[in-house]
C-alpha cells in the first residue's frame, strides 16, 4: 500500500505534536506513534520545562547554567537561542491548554528548583509536567482535520531518492528523504509512506541499557534510522544517567524527580550519612552527571545495592502536595516518602547525543528533520541541564515549523517520488522468540555492564567485538524472518549500542556524561568537538 501526505511526523511527543500541530495549517500530517499516542518519555516527564519566567532571573544567567552542565560543548548560539525564546514557547503551551501549577502570590507559574540550576526557572504541573502537555497537545491535535494519527504503526526503514529515472535526485548534493516505510504492528503489513517532509521524533534510547527510567517504546529508532540512511549522528557516547530511580523489585521505569532535591531532599548512605559533598561543592544540587557518579562511587565502596533520598525533614504536607505521584507510587510499595528514605538507583535516562541538525532541525538528508531527544542540537553539550529537554524540544519544534513554512511554496511543487514497495520475499515466520530475547538481553546487559556510567578502554574494546557478532546475527534474522515490531526494535538497540560504543571508543578524555578511568581528565586541546559519525564515512574505513 502506498499512502502520501505532505509531511510524515514519526513519534507523539511534545516536540511531534507540536510540531504538526503547527504546519497542519498548510500542509496535510501523518503522524506515527508506536503504541498509543500518549505513550511516549514526554507523557513520564516528572520534573518540568525551563525558562527564563520570572523578574530575578535572566536569559544570561540560564545560559550560563546551560554550558556549565555541558562541560565545553554546547553550541554558544544555539544556547542563547533556546533560552531566549524559551519564554514565549512555555507561555504558547498554556494557550494550547496547558495548566502549570500558579505561584501562592498570583504569579503565573510557580517555579521549582533543579540540580545545575542557579535559580527557580522550572515550570511544572506538580510532578506529572509531562503527562499534563501531552494531554493538552493531544486534544488540540484531536480538533485538526489536516492530522492523520496512526497508533500503533512502526517506522522500518527511510525511504532515500537517489536515483530516479537514471538521474541522480538531491537538493545541494545531498541526498533526499521522500518517506518511510512503516509497519502496521496489528496486520504486520508494511505501507508505503511517501511525503515531502519527514521529521523524527521518535524519543531516546534507553531500552539499549538493562536499568532505564524510560518506556519501553525508547529504542533509539529515529537514529538508527537516520545513521542506516546515511544522515550523521554526533555525540552518542554522552547518555545521562538519572541518578535516581526508584528502586523496587516490583516497578520498573519509576524515576525520583530532579525536584526532590531541589526542594531540599538529601542523598544519604545506609547509614544515613550525607556524601554528595564529597564530590561537587553544590552537594545535592549538582549537575546529573556528577550525582549519578557519586552514588556510583558510594554503592561500589560499601557494595550496597542502593542509596536513599531524604526528604523526611520537610513538611509532610507539602511534600505530599508538591509531589503528589511520587508519595502515591511510593507509598503503593511501601515506602512513606514523608517518614522514610527513598531507595534509588541510576539509570538510563536521556541521549544527548542524537541525529545531528542545524538551527532549523534539518539533518544532512535533504527534507529529513530530528527533533526532540532524537536529535543533537548543540544545546545540551556533553551534560544535559535539568528540565531543558522539553524546552529544547517546543523551540526547535517551532523553528522547524517557521522553515517548512517559508519554504512551502517551492516544496509543495516537487511532485511525490514513487518507489519499491516492501518486499517480504520468501521470509517465513520468526518461530521461536527467544531468537529475538536473547539477543535484546544480550546487548542490555553488556551495555550496563561494559559502557555504563564509568567506562575503561578494555571494556569498551570488548563491547565492540561483541556488538559486531551480535549485529551480524541479528542481520540473519532480519533477511530470513517476516517482519516483527519485536525484530525491528531489536535491530535499532544493536545499531544504537554499536553506535554509543564507536563515540566513547574514540572519545580519549573525561567530560561530561563520559567518564572513562584510562583518560581521567578533560582534553580541550583535542577533544573539544563533537563526535560524529556517518555510515558513509565508516564503510570507507
Amino acid at each position: 500500500m502506498v499512502m502520501r501526505s505532505d509531511v510524515l511526523v514519526i513519534g507523539s511527543g511534545i516536540a511531534g505534536l507540536s510540531f504538526a500541530l503547527k504546519v497542519s495549517s498548510f500542509c496535510s500530517v501523518t503522524l506515527v506513534t508506536k503504541k498509543a499516542s500518549a505513550d511516549t518519555a514526554t507523557n513520564l516527564a516528572q520534573g518540568g520545562i525551563a525558562a527564563v519566567l520570572s523578574e530575578g532571573d535572566s536569559p544570561r544567567l540560564h545560559e550560563q547554567d546551560t554550558l556549565r552542565s555541558g562541560d565545553g560543548l554546547c553550541n554558544k548560539e544555539v544556547v542563547r537561542l533556546v533560552v531566549e525564546t524559551g519564554a514565549e514557547r512555555v507561555k504558547e503551551l498554556v494557550d494550547f491548554g496547558v495548566r502549570f501549577q500558579q505561584g501562592k502570590g498570583g504569579e503565573e507559574f510557580d517555579l521549582g528548583m533543579e540540580g545545575g540550576h542557579s535559580h527557580r526557572r522550572v515550570a511544572h504541573a506538580f510532578d506529572l509536567t509531562g503527562h499534563e502537555i501531552e494531554r493538552a497537545l493531544l486534544e488540540k491535535i484531536s480538533e485538526q482535520d489536516n492530522v492523520e494519527v496512526l497508533e500503533d504503526h512502526i517506522a522500518i526503514d527511510l525511504l532515500i531518492a537517489s536515483r530516479v529515472d537514471g538521474r541522480r535526485v538531491s537538493i545541494n548534493g545531498r541526498d533526499k528523504c521522500i518517506g518511510a516505510y512503516v509497519m502496521d504492528r496489528e496486520t504486520r503489513e508494511v505501507e508505503t509512506r511517501l511525503s515531502r517532509s519527514t521529521v523524527l521524533c521518535t524519543g531516546g534510547c534507553g531500552k539499549v541499557y538493562l536499568y532505564t527510567t524510560n518506556p519501553d517504546i525508547a529504542t533509539g529508532d529515529g537514529v538508527a534510522m537516520a545513521y542506516r540512511a546515511g544522515a550523521n549522528v554526533a555525540n552518542l557516547e554522552f547518555v545521562q544517567f538519572h541518578p535516581t530511580c526508584f528502586y523496587n523489585s516490583r516497578i520498573k521505569n519509576f524515576l525520583i524527580s530532579e525536584a526532590v532535591r531541589g526542594e531540599g531532599g538529601v542523598l544519604v548512605n545506609s547509614k544515613g550519612e550525607p556524601f554528595m559533598l564529597q564530590h561537587d561543592s553544590r552537594g545535592d544540587l549538582a549537575t546529573r552527571d556528577t550525582v549519578a557518579r557519586g552514588i556510583d562511587a558510594e554503592m561500589k565502596a560499601s557494595g550496597a545495592d542502593c542509596v536513599f533520598l531524604d526528604i523526611t525533614h520537610r513538611d509532610s504536607d507539602f511534600v505530599r502536595k508538591r509531589f503528589p505521584t511520587i508519595y502515591a507510587t511510593c507509598k503503593k510499595y511501601g515506602v512513606d516518602i514523608t517518614k522514610d528514605p527513598i531507595p534509588v538507583v541510576p539509570a538510563a535516562h536521556y541521549m544527548c547525543g542524537g541525529v545531528e541538525v542545524d538551527s532549523w532541525g534539518e539533518t544532512s538528508v535533504a527534507n529529513l528533520f530530528a527533533l526532540g531527544e532524537t536529535a543533537c542540537t548543540g544545546l545540551h553539550g556533553a551534560n544535559r541541564l535539568a528540565s531543558n529537554s522539553l524546552l529544547e524540544a517546543v523551540v526547535f519544534a517551532d523553528r522547524a515549523a517557521q522553515h517548512l513554512k517559508k519554504n512551502w511554496p517551492v516544496l509543495q511543487q516537487q511532485p511525490f517520488i514513487d518507489t519499491s514497495k516492501w518486499r517480504d520475499g520468501a521470509a517465513g515466520s520468526i518461530e521461536e522468540y527467544v531468537l529475538i530475547s536473547h539477543n535484546w538481553d544480550q546487548i542490555r546487559r553488556l551495555m550496563w555492564d561494559y559502557v555504563g556510567i564509568v567506562r575503561r578502554e578494555k571494556r569498551l574494546q570488548l563491547a565492540k567485538r561483541r556488538i559486531a557478532l551480535l549485529l551480524m546475527e541479528i542481520k540473519e534474522h532480519f533477511d530470513d524472518y517476516l517482519l516483527t515490531a519485536d525484530l525491528v526494535e531489536l535491530r535499532n538497540i544493536a545499531v544504537i549500542a554499536d553506535l554509543i560504543i564507536k563515540c566513547a571508543s574514540l572519545r580519549k578524555e573525561s567530560r561530561g556524561l563520559h567518564y572513562i578511568v584510562d583518560y581521567p581528565q578533560r582534553d580541550d586541546l583535542h577533544f573539544k568537538k563533537d563526535t560524529v559519525l556517518c555510515k558513509k564515512s565508516q564503510a570507507a574505513e
